[in-house]
């Protein structure tokens, strides 16, 4: 009798955590767990993540930098990771805590374990903990900095390690988008078989691949620029649009951002913003921005949009928020018009989009690429690809520019 055999590729084992961590917050509570991922010593400030899936675009966003992310869903791990799903070019998390991380990997698209990469990108972990107590804590005390300590790090006493925890800066004040962005100009061309409507000036402050391909995707040519970028640098390329990305940090701390939009919108050139692109245009045009308690973070928040009526599931991450009133127009304190809140969270009121009435901007404090998470806010990227061209057609007209 002859016994066939068929090659079967199994899913390779997840790396067990190894030895003894401890989460400290700097109220004083210790949760002790399992080392994950690299070893040693992190400090950050200690946010939660709703999603239940997404865990590699959630590490590999770069506005998560400075932070340590808790996953409110018990079992992460079990799809690994892959090159194709990364937001950026490392995993810019400064810790992760999860409550039990996956023992083998299971999914056709893995490449590696989630462990594998963690190490890679030296980010501390910790698991074996209580995540939902952790939540409860800051959904209470408010977001908080932390540190996670494992290998030879434990070797430190316990008010030596709260004493590096209480030390550090919070998040109020930092500015982070050196750290993140782009350290130099590259161009991605308008997506083949698509009409092109021109050139697309973007500050990346933190921008994730899907944005930049989405962008592409509706007509642009997209120059993704730096940081630093300075508003005679942005002039010699005279995009027919400008877009700033999501990034980490405090907006207060961006004024040299702020002014260059301010320049971009006495211009008159289209602007579109996401998330810390939001806290910006609301800075510009003369708002006040403030800390939330614990942030918005996880692919499951719900906002209105108010020129619909529609309630829509987004992803977000943010820890700050732009100060207006959520109901009728108001003119902007830096003199660029009319302004009013197009969008609001149903969970809290919290503003979560701003539009221009007398100039061509506007922006959300959400996600619409949304990878991984809900498509319902991908419309705003037409929406903006159809007030370019309104602009351009009025621009050929010579008529006043309103939206």
């Amino acid at each position: 009798m002859t016994t066939q055999t068929t090659d079967v590729t199994v899913p390779p084992a997840a790396a067990v955590a190894q030895g003894p961590a401890v989460l400290v917050l700097e109220d004083g509570t210790r949760y002790a767990g399992r080392a994950y991922g690299a070893t040693g010593q992190t400090l950050g400030e200690i946010v939660f993540s709703t999603g239940m899936t997404g865990y590699q675009e959630t590490l590999t966003d770069p506005s998560y930098a400075g932070q340590i992310v808790m996953m409110t869903a018990p079992h992460i791990g079990n799809t690994g990771v892959n090159d194709a799903d990364k937001e950026s070019r490392k995993m810019w998390a400064s810790g992760f805590i999860v409550r039990d991380p996956a023992r083998r990997i299971s999914n056709f698209r893995a490449e590696r374990s989630l462990d594998e990469d963690l190490v890679a990108d030296g980010v501390v972990g910790i698991s074996g903990i209580d995540t939902r107590a952790v939540t409860r804590r800051i959904r209470s005390a408010g977001a908080m900095r932390a540190g996670v300590f494992s290998g030879a790090a434990l070797e430190l006493s316990d008010d030596t390690q709260l004493a590096l925890v209480i030390e550090q800066a919070g998040m109020e004040g930092k500015n982070l988008s050196e750290l993140v962005t782009t350290p130099e100009r590259y161009d991605v061309p308008v997506a083949e078989g698509v009409d092109r409507i021109g050139t697309i000036a973007v500050l990346d402050l933190g921008i994730k691949r899907q944005t930049v391909s989405y962008l592409a995707e509706h007509g642009f040519d997209v120059a993704v620029l730096p940081a630093s970028t300075t508003i005679a640098q942005l002039r010699e390329i005279a995009p027919d649009a400008v877009f700033f990305s999501n990034g980490p940090g405090d907006p207060a701390a961006s004024g040299a951002q702020v002014e260059l939009l301010a320049e971009v919108l006495r211009d008159g050139v289209p602007y579109f913003g996401i998330c810390f692109g939001n806290q910006l245009l609301g800075r510009a045009l003369g708002l006040n921005t403030y800390k939330l308690p614990f942030g918005h973070r996880g692919i499951n928040q719900p906002v209105l949009d108010k020129r619909t009526g529609q309630v829509q599931i987004t992803a977000q991450n943010h820890g700050f928020a732009v100060e207006a009133p959520i109901e009728g127009e108001f003119a902007s304190p830096a003199g660029f018009g009319r302004v009013q809140v197009s969008h609001y969270s149903l969970n809290d009121q919290v503003v979560e989009g701003l539009e221009c009435l007398d100039i061509p901007a506007f922006s959300v404090q959400f996600h619409p690429e949304a990878a991984a998470g809900p498509h319902d806010a991908f419309y705003l990227f037409e929406r903006f690809a159809d007030s370019v061209r309104a602009h351009q057609q009025r621009a050929n007209a010579g008529t006043k520019e309103t939206i």
